[in-house]
């Protein structure tokens, strides 16, 4: 089982940190399904299936979700390992030891994630999801130029690297929402790693070796809320008193066991959440090797631009984590990690790079949280995310130049060029009707460094 476990857990590992560093094109398209898979994400799109799914799966076999599927807590494994060996070799023979359950902790940055959540805060919410903390700091090794991302990334990575390092899974049984959403459900998981009093010969080993610190070899018992089933236990234990067997429902045995005050204040911040879900749910350029291009400045917009895919401003920062991934799929560097402080390291679309080509899905392919739903090329027309408008004192048409540019390039025809007798030229006007907010005339108009044409984000996207 153990053996199992670790080849699952590779393969989730290794799967969504290919998503993440972008390095494989069209990878989303056969590994889509492992962010989809994630406990947050999918509570983000409202994925009924997957959810029940987790938990059932808690309900019978324990926290094997977050020995298995949750990349951040194979991260952790992966450095705890190493730091038993490294313990080992200095001939230190207690590399973990039993701790209590901090209840007052645990609990009170769940209360906080799930208030979080219900009032909209998604930085915070961001920070302290897993599946978005290990998504940042994959992307930020491989795109180090993001800003606010890099940061937060580097932080996170030493406070979860120390946790790993020093105290195993400790960063899942206390700060982690989602280990103690979960935890909650696996005290009472009908399978269970049980330790038989008779064939205990109290050496302690697999105390020693529990990485979530959750066995009392004292009193010969299991804190089941905080075990990850990573089964080392059992196969440390040269007795056999420990085995994985069905004990049934019933209620645990073990340190930790939650009071009736705390499952109440759980389960109505469980319901309040989900209430709230449903409700809210360049390098310079050279023009033929003479003259420098000036890049073009960020412009400022009256409203966000957000994806083809996202219904709206609205729905798309209510369920985006700041996992990184659709930034990563972005093959025309559109999307980049917001600095706004309402919005931060969520993504936030520009088109002083390029722009949102009609027939790029990737972004909607790869967000796991239904933030930005799955269209196809035809369905991406549908989405008018934005609308285009002309500053005629920046236009160059305005001051007699002969260009056109927008209107050539435009893909949906939004706009037209109409003749100017007295400069003789033409200039272009919108059809705001049928702009969808491609940002194609705004990235090709050749005013620098400000473009002459700025599209502005809409905050419905559908039947605009």
């Amino acid at each position: 089982m153990k053996k199992l476990r670790i080849a699952l857990a590779l393969l989730f590992f290794l799967g969504i940190s290919v998503l993440l560093t972008g390095l494989l094109p069209g990878a989303e398209r056969w590994l889509g399904w492992m962010p989809k898979l994630q406990f947050l994400p999918a509570l983000m799109a409202l994925n009924a299936v997957i959810i029940i799914a987790l938990l059932v799966i808690t309900l019978c076999f324990g926290r094997i979700y977050c020995s298995t599927i949750c990349p951040l807590g194979v991260m952790q494994d992966g450095i705890s390992h190493v730091s038993v060996k490294v313990k080992r070799a200095r001939k230190n023979r207690k590399p973990f030891h039993f701790r209590k359950e901090n209840k007052w902790l645990r609990y009170g940055i769940w209360v906080l994630f799930v208030a979080a959540l219900i009032a909209g805060v998604q930085p915070l919410v961001a920070v302290l999801a897993p599946y978005s903390a290990y998504g940042r700091i994959v992307s930020s090794v491989f795109n180090p130029h993001m800003g606010i991302v890099l940061i937060v990334a580097g932080i996170t990575l030493i406070v979860v690297a120390l946790f790993a390092w020093f105290a195993g899974r400790e960063y899942c049984n206390v700060i982690c929402p989602v280990g103690t959403t979960l935890g909650f459900f696996s005290r009472f998981a009908l399978f269970r790693p049980v330790i038989d009093s008779d064939k205990c010969k109290e050496c302690g080993i697999c105390g020693l070796n529990c990485k979530a610190s959750c066995i009392d070899t004292a009193n010969k018992k299991i804190d089941y809320s905080r075990c990850i089933d990573c089964f080392d236990c059992i196969g440390n234990c040269s007795s056999g008193a420990i085995k994985y067997q069905f004990v049934g429902f019933g209620k645990a045995e073990a340190e930790g066991t939650a009071s009736a005050s705390t499952r109440r204040a759980f389960l109505t911040g469980a319901a309040l959440g989900l209430g709230a879900i449903a409700l809210k749910a360049q390098s310079k350029k050279t023009d033929g090797g003479f003259a420098e291009i000036l890049p073009k400045q960020e412009l400022k917009r009256e409203t966000p631009l957000t994806p083809p895919g996202s219904k709206s401003v609205k729905d798309f920062y209510k369920r985006c984590t700041a996992c990184q991934l659709c930034i990563q799929a972005c093959p025309n560097k559109v999307l980049r990690p917001s600095t706004d402080l309402e919005h931060l390291m969520q993504p936030q679309m520009g088109y002083e790079n390029g722009y949102c080509r009609p027939e790029c899905t990737a972004c909607s392919e790869a967000c796991p949280t239904g933030a930005i739903c799955t269209i196809t090329e035809e369905e991406k027309t549908q989405y008018h995310i934005g609308v285009a408008s002309v500053n005629r004192e920046l236009c160059v048409a305005e001051q007699g130049t002969k260009c056109g540019n927008c209107a050539r390039h435009c893909p949906v025809g939004a706009i037209r060029l109409v003749k100017k007798e007295e400069l003789g030229t033409s200039i272009p006007t919108v059809d705001e009707s049928r702009c969808i907010g491609c940002g194609a005339c705004e990235n090709l108009c050749p005013a620098r460094p400000i473009s002459a044409i700025t599209v502005n984000g809409r905050h419905n996207h559908l039947n605009s």
